[in-house]
């Protein structure tokens, strides 16, 4: 990657990356205090807060204010350049593209968003489609996107990796990413062109400690720490074979079915069906997963091998066809979810979304190395840990919410958001050239708009606002000060 980037053949798409800092806080809404899995109940809180409509309002704001006023205003690619949103799942790119739609029409932008993702989803009520959402078929896409006034490609899953696309200056990140993951979807945006000098990661999910990390791998000489073993290949098969989930005739047959091209639904699931039986019927929760662990670990390091080394064992690669085909159709062990009904427990209080200074990553000069593929099996059921709703909940907001939980936030707030825009209030400013009475009164009235703005992401600071006479009068005193400074 390095000289990559030296002799100009791609961009670094790590001089300006910023992350962006998402605080919220929750709340009971329920009188009791009933006990949930801590650990799924934490994902399950992460994933409601950051997929809350509030939030993805006012994420995609962020979003489109700065590709407008950092990108387009500043003639990135000649006025070329395009933007892609990476997003956790079709759900969430769903909800995207319509908080695009609608905020873009919102400030009379030119500029369209189009939302890629596989398949058809249910939202809304009903099923839709990349076709019915964007008034065209997916294959389309790729040549949409470089014509106005499509600007922004919000994916889920889709043109994350292997999408070659030049005039790509921006990316929004709202998923978690690690390991060449991150690196294979960043590097979208490091395709070189004539007018393209720069690109840009704005990143609402990851921080630059986990973003290095995962480049740092990749940006020099990269060596293999150690050798796969192929003689655990013996043994994953003995195994698996020992199971009895599936018998050698069975194998050889779905073999054979696929790779003559033989239709799925009458020569090929009939059999994968009954092997899948057979795992839910004769293996208990234990070697359900030890089964599954070990048909991956079997399928990965076979994969990995068969690219580097000339097998001559056919029985190996018949059995990693059949496990690709079998492994899919292999239910997870259930278990209860004792984090069932945490959600309809609990309201968002507010929300907020603080963007940090742009940084440049720079990475370090040196080979790097990276672990072998793993050949264990891996997989394990693990003990639920239970703990009250109040417990998990205040273990939550000390962790994402300390935003809303000191003076000093309040003051800055005030200072760096409300007054600024109360300063730059046209009423205000035309008042503050007659009288100091006339002055008052239109600082007043457009400090009351900016706090009704505030609503919609500061709960705690507008209720004081609102309910605390001294702190109201407090707030319009410091605010009028530094108007008139």
């Amino acid at each position: 990657m390095k000289q990559a980037v030296d002799e100009g053949f791609i961009l670094d798409v790590l001089q300006a990356y910023t992350p962006v800092d998402s605080y919220y806080k929750l709340v009971a809404k329920v009188e009791s205090d009933p006990e949930f899995d801590t650990k799924k109940a934490t994902k399950k809180l992460r994933r409601y807060v950051e997929s809350h409509d509030h939030a993805i309002r006012l994420k995609g704001e962020i979003m489109v204010d700065h590709f407008h006023e950092q990108v387009i205003a500043a003639g990135k690619i000649g006025g070329a350049a395009r933007a892609m949103v990476i997003c956790n799942g079709i759900e969430r790119a769903i909800q995207y593209f319509h908080a695009f739609k609608a905020y873009l029409l919102e400030r009379k932008s030119p500029y369209k968003a189009i939302v890629a993702f596989s398949g058809e989803h249910e939202y809304g009520g009903g099923k839709v489609s990349e076709a019915s959402l964007n008034g065209f078929s997916s294959g389309e896409i790729a040549d949409k996107i470089q014509e106005d006034p499509y600007r922004f490609l919000i994916c889920a899953d889709k043109f994350q990796t292997g999408y070659d696309e030049p005039l790509l200056h921006t990316m929004y990140v709202d998923k978690p990413l690690s390991g060449v993951k991150a690196v294979q979807t960043l590097s979208r945006l490091n395709r070189a062109h004539p007018k393209k000098h720069d690109c840009f990661v704005l990143d609402f999910q990851n921080n630059s400690e986990g973003v290095t990390l995962a480049f740092q791998d990749y940006y020099r000489t990269t060596l293999l720490a150690e050798e796969t073993d192929p003689n655990k290949l013996h043994d994953l098969k003995w195994a698996l074979d020992g199971s009895q989930v599936y018998a050698p005739a069975q194998v050889l047959e779905v073999v054979e079915n696929f790779l003559a091209g033989a239709a799925r639904d009458t020569h090929i699931d009939p059999i994968l069906d009954a092997c899948r039986a057979v795992y839910e019927e004769q293996l208990d929760e234990d070697g359900q997963v030890e089964f599954k662990g070990k048909a991956k670990a079997f399928c990965r390091t076979y994969a990995f091998l068969s690219s580097v080394i000339s097998y001559s064992n056919a029985e190996w690669e018949k059995l990693s066809i059949f496990l690709d085909l079998l492994t899919p159709k292999l239910p997870a062990p259930k278990e209860e979810d004792l984090a069932t009904g945490i959600l309809e427990a609990i309201d968002m209080d507010s929300y907020r979304a603080e963007k940090q200074a742009a940084m440049k990553i720079a990475l370090a000069d040196e080979d790097a190395e990276i672990e072998p593929v793993p050949t264990d099996a891996g997989g394990r059921k693990l003990e639920p840990e239970l703990d009250r709703l109040s417990i998990i909940l205040q273990a939550f907001n000390d962790q994402y919410g300390t935003l809303f939980d000191d003076g000093d936030r309040v003051l800055r707030r005030i200072r760096e958001d409300i007054a600024p825009k109360v300063v730059a209030d046209d009423a205000f400013q035309n008042a503050k050239a007659n009288t100091p009475h006339t002055a008052r009164m239109a600082h007043d009235a457009a400090l009351a708009r900016m706090m009704q703005v505030l609503l919609k992401d500061d709960t705690q600071v507008y209720k004081q606002f609102v309910e605390n006479e001294s702190f109201r009068r407090a707030v319009t005193d410091m605010v009028f000060a530094i108007a008139n400074q």
